[in-house]
């Protein structure tokens, strides 16, 4: 237990602020998922699958059936509707007879006895063929007095569900049905509907319920009509429509384009100018498409289709289905849920590594990706929500994205203000330039070592007040330090009396040679200017002692979790301490190394000969350089 505390104690908070964000952006994706439609959290949903609808609808022809139009033409030239019963059973009858089609299915209704003869053919070929006749629920909760007009006709008992039904119903609360002399037709199917708020057809009752029995819709009725199965062989548990939402509805699938079916005006029935085989053997929907009959809705296909093409669509989802197409239901929600924890994932370990751009650019991706997936899963699920992902990712790319900026920026500053303890403002420019990803890594680089030492420090200040030995102190180290910057070196460490520092890094620099050694002279000449004004006061002279050598030598940022430090190791560094130390045997200030002579272009050296340092196995050679007044 305390192993597993130690560990999540050792965590960052910053990672714990990543996760939480992170936790924020699936939690809104699993909200909108398991809410109900009409309580969602974010809307779009239904933008994002009709564009899917319009996008999977095939250009394939539909040979199984075939719609009869009562459209403008039709009526210009036979005359204003409702046309007469006489005709609509002209019409059937040529279709049943001449034509020989499977059946006929209407998506009209007759509420009242307005043709004695045409209302008897009706009900003589709705007892006797294969004809289904249309009713209309109404689904409305708000209105004072429900619709009751006609008899309503047909129906199945509760008692008698069988189990390829919905396990829900659609409760309707009013009707629209057909005169009482046609209270006699074997099948009648339901042809109600309830737009979405925007108006919009996207799905409809697959069955109703009103009062005690139960009423199929007009394209499941057609089918069941001029079946050769069973009923309970008819509807499978794995149809489309057995997928229902809270209120018993079904989406419609809208699998063709409208242009796939067959519209064929009734006036071209009526006037035999159609050929047999354009109808033989199929399913037959009279409807209208007439501007006149106000039977158009919007679709997500079309932003006005005629009434009947609904139907028609339906249909074809059951004849697929008939042929062997099943509806195979995916864990929707699920998915959406995976997928935005994937990315909410890729975004905790992206965000704090990479750049605003590319983690923008991330989420754009992400996003393609799962709208090009939610495509395939809206067909396998209806009720899930496609667009919960999205929010999700937009959720990121308002809230992490700036954080991940924000968190950058504060450790660019960070970074900024460590390096410029170390380094002059002309170099830290440079480094805020150059292309390097973390320019206080450790690299290994040519540089120039330069370490400096009052000499005689102790018998300095040792009689000193402490206020005196503080000053002197201060001083000392701003004759060291401001040459150093001025030069564009790296500030090491202070070492109490004396400073360590180096060129060469954390950027290559060609000259650094040279800049130390000018660096140096300048120190010399703070510190003899400074001891002149000591010995006037009447105080000791001072002095300081340089070394300086170039080599190889590994920079960067070195330490633990508890202090770290910019500096450079390697032999040249020991080197050059080491000529600091021997300073002290020689009257020269500055002793410097063979690296630094060798990498110098513009000083002039003298040799001092060679020398055992400290720590060397064989001497050294050392040089000095002269020192202007």
């Amino acid at each position: 237990m305390r192993h597993a505390l130690n560990f999540f104690l050792r965590i960052p908070a910053k990672t714990y602020l990543w996760l939480m964000i992170a936790a924020m952006a699936v939690g809104l994706c699993a909200v909108n998922q398991w809410l109900p439609e009409s309580q969602r959290l974010f809307s779009g949903d239904e933008w994002l699958r009709d564009h899917y609808v319009r996008f999977s609808a095939k250009e394939l022809p539909e040979e199984r059936l075939a719609l009869i139009d009562i459209d403008d033409h039709s009526i210009d030239v036979l005359g204003a509707a409702p046309w007469p019963r006489t005709r609509i059973a002209d019409l059937i009858e040529k279709l049943i007879v001449e034509f020989d089609v499977r059946g006929v299915a209407l998506d009209i209704y007759f509420e009242e006895q307005k043709d004695t003869v045409g209302d008897q053919r009706l009900a003589m070929l709705a007892t006797h063929g294969p004809v289904v006749l249309a009713q209309a629920f109404d689904f409305s909760k708000d209105k004072f007095t429900p619709a009751r007009n006609g008899q309503l006709i047909g129906g199945k008992s509760l008692a008698t569900a069988k189990p390829g039904d919905p396990p829900r119903m659609a409760h309707a609360t009013g009707y629209i049905a057909n005169h009482e002399g046609l209270n006699k037709a074997r099948f009648i199917g339901n042809i109600g509907f309830v737009p979405d708020k925007d108006g919009t057809l996207r799905r409809i009752p697959v069955q109703t319920r009103f009062g005690d029995k139960v009423y199929d819709g007009l394209s499941r009725v057609l089918l069941e009509c001029c079946s050769k199965i069973r009923p309970d062989q008819l509807f499978k548990t794995t149809s489309r429509f057995s997928d229902v939402d809270e209120n018993g509805f079904s989406r419609v699938e809208y699998s063709r384009t409208l242009s796939s079916y067959d519209v064929v005006p009734a006036l071209s029935v009526l006037q035999d100018t159609v050929p047999l085989e354009t109808l033989r053997g199929k399913y037959i929907i009279i409807g209208s498409s007439s501007l006149s009959l106000a039977d158009r809705v919007p679709t997500p296909l079309y932003h006005l289709t005629s009434g009947f093409l609904v139907h028609a669509q339906a249909l074809t989802t059951l004849l697929d289905e008939q042929e062997g197409r099943e509806y195979v239901k995916w864990p929707g929600g699920l998915i959406a849920l995976l997928f935005s924890m994937l990315t909410a994932g890729i975004a905790v370990f992206m965000f704090p590594r990479f750049s605003a751009l590319s983690n923008t650019l991330m989420l754009a991706a992400a996003s393609a990706l799962w709208i090009a997936l939610a495509c395939k899963v809206v067909e396998h699920d209806m009720w899930f929500s496609p667009v919960g992902p999205l929010m999700a990712n937009f959720f990121l790319l308002a809230v992490a994205v700036p954080f991940g900026w924000q968190t950058a920026q504060r450790k660019s500053r960070r970074l900024l203000g460590t390096l410029q303890q170390y380094v002059a403002k002309a170099v830290v420019q440079e480094l805020l330039r150059s292309d390097l990803k973390d320019p206080l890594a450790p690299r290994q680089l040519h540089v120039t070592t330069l370490i400096a030492d009052m000499e005689g420090y102790t018998s300095q200040v040792e009689n000193l007040p402490m206020e005196q030995a503080a000053s002197l102190t201060r001083e000392f180290l701003e004759c060291l330090t401001a040459p150093v910057l001025a030069k564009g070196g790296t500030l090491d460490k202070y070492t109490g009396d004396g400073l360590v520092a180096f060129w060469g890094a954390p950027l290559p620099v060609e000259n650094h040679a040279d800049l130390a050694v000018d660096a140096a002279i300048e120190i010399v000449r703070n510190v003899r200017k400074l001891s002149t004004q000591y010995e006037q006061q009447g105080r000791k002279k001072i002095r300081v002692r340089i070394g300086i050598e170039s080599g190889i030598a590994i920079a960067g940022d070195f330490g633990s979790s508890f202090r770290s430090i910019y500096t450079a190791v390697g032999d040249s560094v020991n080197t050059a301490s080491r000529l600091e130390d021997a300073a002290r045997h020689y009257p020269y200030d500055i002793i410097i190394g063979k690296g630094t002579v060798d990498g110098s272009t513009r000083h002039h050296f003298q040799s001092l000969g060679e020398r055992l340092l400290k720590g060397k196995e064989k001497p050294t050679a050392i040089y000095t350089v002269e020192v202007s007044a």
